[in-house]
Order: C-alpha cells, then sequence, then structure tokens
C-alpha cells in the first residue's frame, strides 16, 4: 500500500476458537490478523471470535453467529469479512449470500499482500501460481467471488487481469509458470555452484515476518567496506514488507567475506500452498552454510513465532541447519532477558547494539577452518603476494632478500594453492 493510499474497504474478522484443539492462542492469532488486514490496505471496524468444537459444514461458524457478523457489518458500515482459517469455496459462497457482501479467508488475504509487494518476476511468478492453486481447489461452489476482477483485496495481482473460471485454462497457466520457476531455479543453482567454487560462505536470514531480517540486512550492507549502499532493501514496519529474496556480498574490515540472503518471513498458519509456491526462493535457506533465526524481542508472541519459524524449517528439510538465534529490536526491551545467552545475541539493527558480538558469532561458524601462515614469495611471483594481500588481512608484512614476508590466514583452497610457499622454520 502506497503511503497517501487512503484506506477504502472496512473489514470485520471474524475468528473461531476450537478450545485445546488450537495450536495458537485466539487472541494473538487475531490481533496477527488485524496487522494483515492493515498490511493489505483495509480498516479493522469489528473482531469477532466464536468458541465452538466444531466447524459447521456450511458456513464455518454457526447460524447465530453469521447473524451476529452481520448485524456488525450492518452498525459498522464495513464492505468485506476476512476470517481467520481457510475457508472452503462453498463456505465462502454459502457466506457471501447470508452476509450479502465479500468474504475472503486468511489465505486469501495473505496472497493478496503478496500480490501488492513482489517486485521481481520470480516472486510475481509464485505469487501468481499460489492463486492459481487456491482458486483452482475453490472452482465449485466460488463463483462470484473469483468474478471478481479488482478494487480490493483478495482480487489483486493476476486476479486483476480476470482470469477465466476454467479449470483446464488455470491447469494449463500452472504448468506454464512451472517451467518459468524452473529455468528460474536452474540458474539459481548454477549461482550457487559458483558461489561453492570460490568458496564464498552463505549466511541466510529466516525468521518470522517484521522480526527486522530486512534491518539486518541493510546493516551490514552500510557496514561492508565494499559497501553500496544503492544495494539496500525495502524495510518498514509492517508485516511482509519484503516479499523478495535479496542476495548481498559482505566484505568485512579483515577482508574476510559472505553473501548474506534475506527471505520472505514467515507468518502463523502459513497455507501449505504458499510454502510449496515459495519452495523455490527458500531454497535460498536451505543451501546457505548458517541461518540466522531472527526474532523480534520486543513482540510479547515472540516464542510462538520462533515455533512457527522452526515449523515451517522443518516443512522445508531446513531444520537441522547450522543456526543462530538473533533476538533483534533490544532498543526496545533493554531490561528483557530472553533465550540463552550462549546459544543467541541480543541486537539492535537500528542502534547498532552488539552487533560486533554477532559478526564474531558468524565468523566463527564460518571462518574457522581457515589456518594461519606464514609466506615468504619469492618476487619473481609478485602475482601470488599481490593476490593474497589483496585477498586477506595481512598481520605482518616484510621485504626480505629472499622474497616478501607475509603473516595471515587463508582458506583451505590458497593454503594448498600456496604451502610450497611456506616459511620453514629453522
Amino acid at each position: 500500500m502506497e503511503e497517501n493510499q487512503i484506506l477504502t474497504q472496512r473489514a470485520v474478522l471474524v475468528g473461531l476458537y476450537q478450545g485445546l484443539k488450537d495450536e495458537f492462542d485466539i487472541r494473538e492469532s487475531m490481533n496477527e490478523l488485524a496487522e494483515l488486514t492493515l498490511a493489505a490496505g483495509a480498516e479493522v471496524a469489528d473482531i469477532i471470535i466464536q468458541n465452538k468444537a466444531s466447524i459447521e459444514a456450511a458456513t464455518f461458524i454457526g447460524a447465530g453467529k453469521v447473524e451476529e457478523v452481520k448485524m456488525a457489518i450492518q452498525d459498522t458500515e464495513s464492505n468485506i469479512v476476512i476470517f481467520n482459517d481457510e475457508l472452503s469455496g462453498a463456505q465462502i459462497r454459502n457466506l457471501e449470500n447470508l452476509l450479502e457482501t465479500t468474504v475472503i479467508d486468511r489465505t486469501a488475504l495473505i496472497l493478496d499482500i503478496f500480490a501488492v509487494r513482489a517486485q521481481t518476476k520470480i516472486a510475481k511468478l509464485q505469487v501468481e501460481l499460489a492463486q492459481l492453486r487456491y482458486r483452482a481447489s475453490r472452482l465449485t461452489g466460488l463463483g462470484a467471488s473469483l468474478s471478481r476482477t479488482g478494487g480490493g483485496i483478495g482480487t489483486r495481482g493476476p486476479g486483476e487481469q480476470k482470469l477465466e473460471i476454467d479449470r483446464r485454462r488455470i491447469n494449463e497457466r500452472i504448468d506454464e509458470i512451472r517451467k518459468q520457476i524452473k529455468e528460474s531455479e536452474k540458474n539459481r543453482t548454477v549461482q550457487r555452484k559458483l558461489r561453492k567454487k570460490m568458496e564464498v560462505p552463505v549466511v541466510a536470514l529466516v525468521g518470522y515476518t517484521n522480526a527486522g531480517k530486512s534491518s539486518i540486512l541493510n546493516y551490514f550492507i552500510n557496514h561492508s567496506i565494499e559497501g553500496e549502499p544503492d544495494k539496500q532493501v525495502f524495510e518498514k514496519d509492517m508485516l511482509f514488507a519484503t516479499l523478495d529474496t535479496f542476495a548481498r556480498r559482505i566484505v568485512l574490515e579483515d577482508k574476510k567475506e559472505f553473501i548474506l540472503t534475506d527471505t520472505v518471513g514467515f507468518v502463523s498458519k502459513l497455507p501449505h500452498s504458499i510454502i510449496d509456491a515459495f519452495k523455490a526462493t527458500l531454497e535460498e535457506a536451505l543451501g546457505a552454510d548458517i541461518l540466522l533465526h531472527v526474532v523480534d524481542a520486543s513482540n510479547d508472541s515472540y516464542k510462538m513465532q520462533m515455533e512457527v519459524t522452526k515449523q515451517v524449517l522443518n516443512e522445508l528439510h531446513a531444520g537441522d541447519k547450522e543456526m543462530i538465534t538473533v533476538f533483534n529490536k533490544m532498543d526496545l526491551v533493554p531490561d528483557k532477558v530472553i533465550g540463552d545467552l550462549e546459544e543467541s545475541v541480543h541486537i539492535s539493527a537500528k542502534t547498532g547494539e552488539n552487533i560486533a558480538l554477532l559478526v564474531e558469532k558468524i565468523k566463527t561458524h564460518l571462518f574457522s577452518h581457515m589456518k594461519k601462515v606464514i609466506f615468504v614469495i619469492p618476487y619473481t611471483d609478485g602475482k601470488a603476494a599481490s593476490y593474497i594481500c589483496e585477498t586477506y588481512k595481512v598481520d605482518k608484512i616484510d621485504h626480505l632478500e629472499m622474497g616478501t614476508y607475509i603473516e595471515t590466514e587463508v582458506s583451505e583452497a590458497d593454503y594448498n594453492k600456496y604451502k610450497h610457499y611456506l616459511k620453514i622454520e629453522e
């Protein structure tokens, strides 16, 4: 949503609490739904929760609660109802007939936000793929909703192009998108192999949406000794501010370097269709040497958010990756004691607090294999001496009679390449 865009939709939010069956606290979940609604560009007019052990097959909620929602729509002059869970096509159709207004579910809301935020070609394709799958599974019973052609939540992105409500055509488009995504995956695979060959390690930022991953990425970009401020990524205090995956080369003061990648944030009840659609992007996390699990320390629900992140990583088969837990936004909770201090880092990407400690932890994980060496490189091989000095931080250099004396630490590959220049102790 643009800064100056006026909120044109008023939404009544509806949640169902099934007691002990529910994995998440209903209040926290509804508060998050409200944030998602705002992120999509709508105003929250009312929040209604039903306590009910079972789901009504026809309308998801009971008949009495449907009437309560209808009254809330009239009282607040709302024009959309957003449910906190996934609805079937038939349920949406039935509810729209009874409530006489637009009804969408949590999945459609998240997809709508994704459609607005996607910037790169691959992200747009992934969003369209998820939207098409969502529509295809609801073709029976979702007539009027699918024919809406724009102007509000649930109709943006590919929906603006008035998709034909035809299973065959939708499936053809899904196949076409899959081919394009597969081609893009090939390119990323080539890039990953090249990084591995060049021995440039990869660090991936993962975590709940709005935990501050983009802020951390931008901090590293600004403080890289070969920093490129124009390579900063968009950051804002809102859910899903960043949707695309960004990779940036970070060079530390001692010339050690790594690729730092940002990934799409997670959220509770993240639909499987979205996880599947974004697997290609999230595979950046799978290929990383280490994950930085970024947690918003100022959020009262940070423990739940950590669990959601771990669940999604497990679904991606990345749960056993080497990981550093990074509690961010500590400037907002200076007196809060959270997490195991030995296993985590408490930082503020906004103020720079403890970033140096985070850097040291990253270096310990990534560069512990590097070897301390003393080279004496003959002057006839000035190219090798120049390469070592340009690539690594030199602790000591001297010009001796027999060649250039260099004390430094190098990668295993360069150690093997230049070990014939190692100074032999007398």
